[in-house]
């Protein structure tokens, strides 16, 4: 790593951090502009390829076209700055109370340095221009979220430096898999707080581009797995998939590790191992039963995953474990 790149972490300048990356243009955030708004929120939910016919894994055809969505689904209209809604006390109580704020700032600190530091790596423009832009959404979502903790008071943790990886394509896959589980339980639990009513439709509004953007963040991850898959050597693919799998044990142990963190004093704190439950819980004034949300976490994932062409593949680890674990849980 050169001393500019060092120089830029900080700041986070993706276009520093990866050569030839242009930012994309966005727009000024005008809530009048309802038709613009409209327009850019089902574009960046739909798209189909012209292309017709298969698209064989691993080929150029599947890569271009996987770029394509990336690049074209892009929302100019994702705000930054916002006017927060103002909460009542139980709302505001509600939303300061549930242990993830640092844990999600932070996250979206390091996913952001870790995918420019990937896409630094790649040769191909097609992709490197793919996890750059990527690279660029997780920045804008850490300033949603810290904007949003900053106008509702919540204090957080102080944030650790954050280090440049030395293995790029491990905090890669580290990145993109934790996305694929987080991201299935973020659709189902969002959906539960949408229907409770308990928050401000605008906050609502105000996320749903977020929880969207994770969306195509994973399909992009799922089939950027599929590509560089298929075109490694056979004894290169070897060590690519001990890799995956020594990631995924690191999930695991990271998960468990989880259940303790720091408070905003910079202590250590309990929190509950079963999170997504109790966020449930925490969105919705009705219980919610495990059956239930499981089950909503796989319809709010195939629907948000409905409007991508088909030939695209989809993360299936997650809804996989999830429809077996239901076949042994009661309703």
């Amino acid at each position: 790593m050169d001393q500019r790149v060092k120089q830029v972490i900080e700041a986070f300048d993706v276009e520093e951090m990866i050569p030839g990356f242009a930012a994309p243009q966005v727009h000024a955030w005008n809530k009048g502009d309802h038709a613009a708004i409209d327009a850019a929120e089902k574009n960046t939910r739909q798209w189909r390829s012209q292309v017709e016919g298969a698209f064989k894994i691993g080929s150029n055809l599947h890569k271009r076209e996987v770029c394509r969505m990336f690049r074209e689904t892009f929302n100019p209209y994702r705000p930054s700055v916002l006017d927060w809604p103002k909460l009542d006390a139980e709302a505001l109580q509600r939303i300061v109370s549930l242990p993830i704020w640092d844990i999600a700032v932070q996250t979206e600190g390091k996913a952001r340095l870790r995918m420019a530091a990937y896409a630094r790596t790649l040769a191909d423009p097609e992709m490197r221009h793919a996890l750059a832009l990527n690279a660029w959404e997780e920045n804008r979502h850490k300033e949603v979220l810290s904007r949003m903790v900053a106008a509702y008071g919540i204090s957080l943790a102080p944030e650790t430096p954050y280090a440049y990886p030395k293995d790029p394509e491990w905090a890669y896959l580290v990145t993109g898999y934790s996305e694929c589980i987080d991201s299935f339980f973020a659709f189902g639990l969002f959906e539960v707080a949408r229907r409770s009513n308990l928050f401000p439709p605008e906050l609502i509004d105000t996320f749903e581009p977020v929880i969207q953007e994770e969306c195509r963040h994973i399909l992009l991850f799922a089939n950027w797995v599929a590509w560089h898959r298929a075109n490694l050597s056979w004894w290169r693919r070897l060590s690519f998939e001990a890799k995956v799998i020594a990631v995924w044990g690191f999930l695991g142990w990271e998960r468990i590790g989880l259940a303790r963190t720091l408070n905003a004093d910079g202590k250590e704190q309990e929190v509950d191992n079963n999170f997504t439950m109790n966020a449930a819980q925490s969105v919705s004034a009705v219980d919610v039963g495990v059956h239930d949300l499981m089950a909503l976490c796989l319809r709010e994932n195939d629907r948000r995953f409905s409007g991508y062409d088909p030939r695209l593949l989809r993360p299936k680890t997650m809804p996989r474990l999830v429809k077996f674990a239901l076949r042994f849980v009661g309703k």
